[in-house]
């Protein structure tokens, strides 16, 4: 009889585990933020709580002189302290100047939330600085 109960009650945890497991956009080293890392999706591992995205701009692993500089993407699974650890590692070299070699990376929380990656967001930076720098300058003006 106790049986019969704990089968069923196993069974729902066990589902309930995998329908709250996150799911993150994963590939590695990827020139493009296209194929592998906008198909490939993983369900994390316990634990892993947040999707973590990484963008590097720099030369071909193999450096030559003259070498083109790209982008390499880099999507998986993590957990929120280990993120935080690794993007705070990460910022001193997050500079976006196309002839130094640079790495960016981001944390987010949700579903399939990697699916974009991190070098759009600078496209929104600038104009809301224009906003918070010029607006408080028109109200002074206009009195």
């Amino acid at each position: 009889m106790i049986q019969k109960f704990y089968l069923p009650l196993f069974i729902c945890f066990i589902s309930i585990q995998y329908c709250l497991a996150l799911e993150c956009y994963v590939c590695d080293n990827q020139e493009d933020n296209k194929g592998k890392c906008k198909t490939t999706i993983q369900t994390c591992s316990y634990g892993e709580d947040v999707c973590l995205t990484e963008i590097s701009w720099g030369s071909t692993p193999y450096w030559y002189h003259g070498a083109n500089k790209q982008y390499y993407i880099s999507k998986r699974c993590s957990t929120k302290e280990k993120c935080a650890k690794y993007r705070s590692s990460n910022m001193a070299s997050c500079t976006h100047i196309w002839y130094e070699d640079w790495k960016c990376s981001e944390c987010c929380k949700g579903d399939r939330c990697n699916y974009y990656i991190i070098s759009g967001a600078n496209s929104i930076e600038k104009p809301a600085i224009i906003l918070l720098v010029f607006l408080p300058l028109y109200y002074i003006l206009k009195v």
